[in-house]
């Protein structure tokens, strides 16, 4: 380092500070290699919530470019993310732009021909390749796609009064797998078609469980615009941040998991059942909440074992 540049770390500090901030630093490294050695070469599922990117007070460009550091730093260390994402809100904003009313029945969005084709636009046109530009800002690392591609989900109708409304039916890894093996990190869009090729928009939860189980990934992870999972769900003074998975599903057949956290929930069980040794849900408004939980002691948000 120059003279100059010295000059400018040092500039407004005493010694004793900038010692102390080094010192800091290289504790929450300390404490983070053996977070590092256990996960290596593990995959780890990230569902990325459009609520998460909606949601940050720094504005939906930083809290992308926040997430984006994150999972770069995760594949340097050797980890290897595959990142699902949603993106109901900005689905919502643009059917509003177009004047076209949106239509919930049970939390799920009422999905006819029209729906569909903004869904697709949105999530693989808008999303995705924002996830993907802010991830390959660090060097050529991600591949957008969705579950349309290679067949990588074949999709089943969920409900005719929801129209075109999925559930996944059948998960084929095989080019997530050769991504992942050459070092890639695969950015998923959550539409599916079945057998007949007819598209369906699948809610992105449901899809980061179906995936990490048939990956056998170490971590499956929700960032979403809540803490995690709380033992009353509107006090937050309630956060859960262990739980068994039997204690999960007493607490969704209760109603203590309720709303959008519903889905998360059930992936999150379903997940940890099939394999998956840990799921976790945290708020991704938190800037590097994904690192916090990943390689600190106490983690951020809720983390469900088996």
């Amino acid at each position: 380092m120059s003279a100059a540049e010295h000059a400018n770390v040092h500039a407004g500090a005493t010694l004793a500070d900038t010692f102390a901030a080094a010192q800091n630093t290289a504790s929450v490294l300390v404490e983070a290699l053996p977070y590092i050695r256990r996960f290596w070469g593990k995959i780890v599922v990230v569902k990325y919530g459009g609520n998460a990117l909606n949601g940050s007070t720094g504005g939906e460009s930083d809290a992308l470019a926040s997430f984006a550091q994150d999972v770069v730093l995760m594949r340097a260390v050797g980890i290897l993310p595959v990142v699902v994402h949603g993106g109901g809100p900005q689905i919502g904003d643009l059917m509003a732009r177009l004047g076209k009313e949106t239509e919930f029945r049970n939390g799920l969005r009422v999905t006819d021909a029209e729906t569909l084709d903004i869904a697709r636009m949105v999530l693989v046109g808008k999303v995705n390749r924002d996830i993907v530009s802010a991830i390959n800002v660090h060097g050529p690392l991600a591949v957008g796609m969705s579950g349309e591609d290679a067949n990588l989900i074949t999709a089943a109708q969920s409900d005719v009064d929801l129209g075109f409304v999925g559930s996944v039916s059948v998960v084929d890894p095989t080019m997530l797998q050769r991504l992942v093996a050459e070092g890639i990190i695969p950015v998923v869009a959550t539409i599916a078609a079945d057998a007949a090729g007819q598209a369906y928009n699948i809610n992105a939860d449901s899809v980061a469980g179906a995936l990490a189980a048939t990956l056998q990934a170490e971590k499956l992870i929700f960032l979403t615009d809540v803490e995690g999972l709380r033992a009353v769900p509107d006090d937050p003074d309630t956060l859960v941040r262990q739980v068994a998975v039997a204690t999960v599903e007493e607490m969704l057949e209760s109603g203590a998991a309720a709303g959008g956290m519903v889905p998360k929930v059930e992936a999150c069980a379903s997940a940890v059942k099939a394999g998956v040794s840990r799921a976790h849900i945290l708020d991704g408004r938190v800037p590097h909440a994904l690192l916090l939980e990943l390689f600190t002691d106490s983690g951020v948000g809720t983390m469900v074992l088996p």
